[in-house]
Formats: structure tokens, C-alpha cells, sequence
């Protein structure tokens, strides 16, 4: 290290300037992460807090916006609920409205109907559980927007009524529009077109005779492996784990797909610029170089020293761009879906890192064919 130590005090100042165009990569890294966490949170965050291990689609139904489009009967939710490694199946209706609530705000909600008593049901950080026909449990964060216990919001055209009853434990988003989990018969009701203006009543339920549902949601059993062909044959669907369903979900593959090209870009970027750097230091130092091998410091040395010097290099200025770029995304306004999460920001650190490193390694391989007759004169 004595030789990467000198020459990081002696060029001081062109590796401050390699070392700020590292650390810009790094703060741009830190919130593509925080972006991509954010718009995942504020588009799925619903399903990714629910206990499901799979949710069935109508056979045929397109992958895009798949909950909105798939329409699933009695008789195939019966058949995953009689299927082997099957702890649970329930019905689950998806729809996404416009709504204005009682002190006439406009609303935009995604309606998540599910069994009151059953595993999709969600926990309330206030309020009531599900349970009365004409009661919604809304996002937590609706809070901020005035929403409380007890406000009433209106369904356009419809012009159905539901009382707010509780709020979830957090965030619960889908499709970047917050949900309001109600009883799956309500959401019957609402989606037959049957419902008359004001609350619904249990009379309109029971009178209802609507055996459908968007999907069906699906629990195995504790060590079970379900068969998701076999049972998507005999009842008529298509299945999907609950992470590939997140790709059903509005505009989520395009979002994710665009800030994952960006963010190899970026690390593309990364290893070329250091590459480049550190080719340029080598044959300015070449005859500096040809000298230590000529005096007999070998090529396993020299090349252990380089390196040593970049990952100084790399891993010092990616620790002062992420502390930046942590620091900026506090400063982020709450409308933009940012959220900064320890994992992946360490996981794109470590790969600008590595990166980095391999883009060093490439180009201070000529160091091991720097000849030492260079050193006195023999190739000048």
C-alpha cells in the first residue's frame, strides 16, 4: 500500500476529481434506488402485505392490468379450494373508482374486496375491522389528505355510499392509488351494476345473486408444493406467484423495467469512467513503473498495489455519494414515491463497487507487460 498511498497524496487532485465523478454515480445509484422502492411501494404495496402465495387469473386473461380485466366464477374458486397443498382460497374483487367524499373531495380509490373473517382481511392501525356491508378500511396515509373515521365517500354514478371504519398499518396502494378493502359481497353489489344510490343494505346483498369474483387468492399449506398447472387445467385459470403478479399490477413491469435500464447504464458508466482513468494513470506512470520492476518489485505486486489504490479510490467516494444521496432523498417533497431502503441501496453500492473495480483491473493488466529494459532507456 506504500506505493497506491503516495501516488493518491501526490496526484491529490486529479483523484479528488475521479473520485467526485464517482461519488456523483453513487448519489445518482441512491435515488434511481430510492425511485424504484417508492414506485414499487406506491404501486404495490397492497398485495406485497398480503399473505398469499399465488392468485389465480381467468384462463386467457391478459397479463397487463390482469386484475382489472380477470372475471373468475364459483366453480373454479371451488376447485382451488378443494386442490391438494391448498391451505386457503377466497375470492378477491379489484376494481379501481372515482369517488367524492361527504365534504366533497375527489378520491380516487382501488377497491380490494375480501372475506371480513378471512386471510386477506387487513390489519387496522385505527378503527374497526371489517364486518358492516356499507364499511371501508382505507390506506393509512389518506389521513394526511383530511380522510378520518366516519367520512363518507360517494361513488361516481353509482352514487353508493361508504363509511371510512378504519385504516390500514401503513401504506396500501395499488396501481399508485390507494385501496379501500370491503366486504367481497359489497364488492359484488358494486360490480354487478345492481347497486342502488345510498348504503347498501343487507337486503340488496342477500337479494344479489352474483357468484363472481376478479381472482382467487391463494394460501398453501406450511411445506406444501401446489401443482399450479395441473389445477390451473381442471379449473380454467392462470396462476401466478404473488411477486410475478406484481406485473399485473397498472404500469408496473414498464416502471421497473425503464429504472432497472437506467440504473445499468449507470453501472456500465461506472466500471468504463474508472476504466479509463486508471489506463490513462498507468501510461502516465509507465517509466515510473518499469523502474520499480526493474529493481525488482514483481508484476503480482504492482498490479495488487493498483488495485488497491482504485478500491481506495471506489469504495471512500461511494461511501460520500451514498451519504449524499441519502441525505437528498430526506429532502424528497411526500408526493414523489421515494422510499430509501437499506437493502437495495447496498446492493447497488456494492455493484458500482465491483464494478468499478473490474473496469480498474482491465486496464492496469498492462502494468504486468511494462518491460523493465524501459526503465533504462532500452525502448526510449
Amino acid at each position: 500500500m506504500f506505493l497506491a498511498l503516495r501516488e493518491l497524496r501526490f496526484a491529490r487532485g486529479r483523484f479528488t476529481l475521479m473520485g467526485i465523478v464517482i461519488a456523483l454515480i453513487s448519489v445518482l445509484v441512491v435515488m434511481l434506488s430510492g425511485l424504484s422502492s417508492g414506485l414499487v411501494n406506491d404501486g404495490v404495496s397492497g398485495m406485497k402485505s398480503m399473505p398469499v402465495t399465488a392468485f389465480a387469473f381467468d384462463e386467457g386473461t391478459m397479463t397487463d392490468n390482469a386484475f382489472s380485466r380477470s372475471v373468475v366464477d364459483s366453480d373454479q374458486l371451488a376447485e382451488w379450494q378443494d386442490s391438494d397443498g391448498v391451505d386457503a382460497a377466497e375470492p378477491m374483487g379489484v376494481s379501481i373508482v372515482n369517488t367524492v367524499t361527504d365534504d366533497d373531495t375527489q378520491l380516487d380509490l382501488t377497491l380490494f374486496g375480501v372475506e371480513p373473517e378471512g386471510f386477506l382481511s387487513p390489519e387496522v392501525s385505527s378503527g374497526d375491522s371489517l364486518g358492516d356491508v356499507a364499511g371501508i378500511i382505507v390506506s393509512e396515509p389518506l389521513q394526511e389528505e383530511g380522510i378520518k373515521l366516519g367520512t363518507v365517500v360517494t361513488l361516481d354514478r353509482l352514487d353508493l355510499e361508504l363509511t371510512v371504519v378504519g385504516f390500514t398499518e401503513g401504506q396500501s396502494t395499488f396501481g399508485h392509488v390507494d385501496v379501500a378493502y370491503l366486504p367481497i359481497d359489497t364488492w359484488r353489489l358494486i360490480a354487478s351494476n345492481m347497486a342502488e344510490p345510498g348504503a347498501p343494505t343487507e337486503e340488496a346483498i342477500t337479494d344479489l345473486n352474483f357468484p363472481y369474483s376478479s381472482v382467487v387468492a391463494i394460501q398453501a399449506a406450511d411445506g406444501e408444493e401446489l401443482d399450479y398447472a395441473a389445477v390451473d387445467d381442471a379449473a380454467g385459470t392462470t396462476s401466478m406467484t404473488r411477486t410475478e403478479a406484481f406485473n399485473a399490477s397498472p404500469g408496473y413491469e414498464a416502471e421497473t423495467m425503464t429504472l432497472t435500464m437506467i440504473q445499468v447504464f449507470l453501472y456500465v458508466i461506472c466500471a468504463l469512467v474508472v476504466g479509463a482513468f486508471f489506463t490513462v494513470w498507468t501510461i502516465q506512470r509507465s517509466h515510473d513503473i518499469a523502474v520499480l520492476r526493474a529493481v525488482g518489485a514483481s508484476s503480482r505486486y504492482l498490479l495488487r498495489d493498483s488495485l488497491a489504490q482504485a478500491a481506495f479510490l471506489l469504495i471512500g467516494f461511494t461511501v460520500v455519494g451514498v451519504a449524499a444521496g441519502v441525505g437528498l432523498g430526506a429532502l424528497m417533497p411526500s408526493a414523489m414515491p421515494f422510499d430509501l431502503e437499506a437493502s437495495p441501496i447496498a446492493i447497488a453500492s456494492l455493484t458500482t463497487i465491483v464494478l468499478g473495480l473490474l473496469g480498474a483491473a482491465v486496464a492496469v493488466l498492462r502494468i504486468s507487460r511494462i518491460d523493465p529494459l524501459a526503465a533504462l532507456g532500452g525502448r526510449r
